[in-house]
């Protein structure tokens, strides 16, 4: 499980407040202690489950889902015929994702796709009500692109690691946005900057920060 850029009474608060997992989820959280697997947690992941709601999204697509946890999160508030579109270039982890869906009995709300999520987005159809970004940090920037004509208005696009990641420097995606020059800059600082600023600069979103996890960028289209 990621860590919190929050205090950890903050972060007690917000997972207190989120709706309680089952025991999938607490299987799943288990796994990713055990493996050392980033996850968003169940702070953000209480996130999700709102942001489904508060939009009544039924189509949401995910770029990168692992072994399915965020998915997970995403399913369980979707109504019953709503879909969830995981994406995974790791079979192995995908299939681990079906398994756990299969566990909790909404596999009936999934979708599962093998294979690289730039390459998956091209044969699905819009509209999207929700798109979640936590793949390679450094192609967040054609993620972006490749959906925000699929998002219709009062939909959401979602991006975890807005803030940090194991391989981002926060001090670059900072300095990269101001307009400095970090030649030594990550190739995932690099994209997280890139991503950031086409949101800065896309006049049909609004974007705010929710400083949970990672730091998740939430965008909606108007």
């Amino acid at each position: 499980m990621s860590p919190s850029l929050v205090s950890a009474d903050v972060d007690w608060l917000a997972r207190a407040l989120a709706p309680a997992p089952d025991d999938v989820l607490r299987e799943m959280a288990e796994r990713a202690d055990r493996e050392s697997f980033p996850t968003v947690g169940p702070a953000v992941g209480g996130w999700l489950a709102a942001l489904v709601r508060m939009t009544n999204a039924r189509r949401v697509f995910e770029f990168g889902s692992g072994f399915g946890y965020s998915a997970y999160w995403i399913a369980r508030a979707l109504p019953p015929d709503g879909e969830v579109v995981l994406t995974e270039v790791d079979g192995d982890e995908l299939d681990g994702a079906r398994e756990y869906f299969a566990a909790g009995d909404l596999t009936d709300r999934a979708r599962f796709e093998h294979g690289d999520a730039l390459e998956v987005i091209e044969q699905v159809d819009g509209p999207l009500d929700l798109v979640l970004i936590d793949h390679e940090k450094a192609r967040y920037a054609e993620a972006f692109e490749a959906v925000r004509g699929m998002v219709p208005a009062g939909g959401v696009l979602v991006a975890d690691n807005a803030v940090t990641a194991g391989p981002m420097d926060p001090g670059d995606v900072r300095a990269l946005l101001q307009g400095e020059d970090r030649p030594d800059a990550s190739a995932a600082s690099r994209g997280v900057a890139r991503y950031l600023d086409r949101l800065r600069e896309a006049e049909d979103f609004t974007t705010g920060l929710l400083p949970l996890g990672e730091g998740v960028a939430v965008s909606v289209r108007h």
